[in-house]
């Protein structure tokens, strides 16, 4: 859920924009790239990142043949706040819906953390990819993995006086992830406001709500995977403090043809700690149920 330290900022001539007006008329800001006529990958990213989280993986799995629709969820990055504090998964559900409406092609969801069980609660409200990607997130994840995550979604609430500081705080986070050399991208998650201090560039009410109760939430939906028959792959970080083996073990109960495939070097924020190993993965599982032909 926690910021990644995006790579610096590129020009991507290749990408589409789209403002998308979801059902209470927040407008998400999505980056389009790769064949219009391909199947299409929708990234969902995780709790206080923003799409470009994704920007390797969107250029990868564009390169390979699919198109790619990576959107800044509502709350995150370039997409508008909810000014009454909507950031449920139902919320977050009827933003996916708006998007997945404009598309003609068979399409997979690839969700990261709160991406991941924004996919989960989607396929349990109708909407119906040809393959889920669960990225290091399972309907029983660890409590002290959670609330170390949460807990630096709510500190530093008073921002920060310099990049630098920004980067310390990444960096106490994940203190095995090497610092940037080139740390510019990482203000692709911060926001400059009139008092001259840099703010995380997500509203800080997505975490107002008690952790329980979205993955109660979360549970209940996963129940109701195996009545789709979707093929789901989960993409685990074995340092993960989050997805455990008991957790994987109580999700295979409710999925029991549930792919899992592991990487090893990474933790929660497996496409930014192993994006090679991360890439591969995923795209041997597309390939397999949902070919880019």
């Amino acid at each position: 859920m926690s910021p990644d330290f995006p790579g610096p900022a590129t020009e991507q001539s290749q990408e589409r924009l789209h403002r998308i007006v979801s059902h209470d008329e927040i407008v998400l800001v999505a980056d389009d790239l790769g064949p219009l006529d391909a199947p299409v990958v929708v990234l969902l990213h995780g709790g206080g990142q923003t799409r470009h989280s994704w920007s390797s993986a969107a250029r990868t799995l564009a390169q390979r043949g699919y198109r790619v629709i990576n959107f800044d969820a509502r709350g995150h990055g370039e997409s508008d706040w909810s000014e009454t504090g909507a950031y449920t998964l139902d919320d977050r559900v009827n933003d996916l819906k708006a998007i997945v409406a404009r598309l003609d092609k068979p399409f997979a969801l690839v969700g990261a953390s709160l991406g991941g069980a924004t996919a989960i609660h989607a396929v349990a409200h109708a909407i119906r990819p040809g393959a889920v990607v669960l990225v290091d997130i399972v309907p029983h994840p660890e409590v002290d993995g959670i609330s170390r995550i949460v807990s630096f979604m709510r500190a530093n609430s008073d921002g920060f006086a310099t990049l630098d500081e920004a980067v310390d705080a990444v960096a106490a986070y994940n203190p095995e992830r090497p610092r940037p050399r080139d740390p510019s991208g990482l203000m692709r998650n911060l926001r400059l406001r009139e008092d001259g201090r840099l703010y995380w560039h997500w509203d800080p009410r997505i975490v107002a709500p008690r952790p329980q109760e979205h993955h109660e939430v979360v549970r209940q939906s996963a129940a109701k995977l195996p009545q789709s028959g979707l093929p789901v792959l989960l993409v685990r970080g074995l340092k993960s403090d989050v997805v455990s083996d008991a957790g994987i073990a109580a999700f295979r109960e409710l999925v029991p043809d549930l792919e899992v495939a592991d990487v090893g070097g990474a933790g929660h924020m497996v496409a930014g700690d192993r994006n090679d190993a991360f890439n591969g993965a995923v795209i041997a599982f597309l390939e397999r149920h949902l070919p880019a032909g």
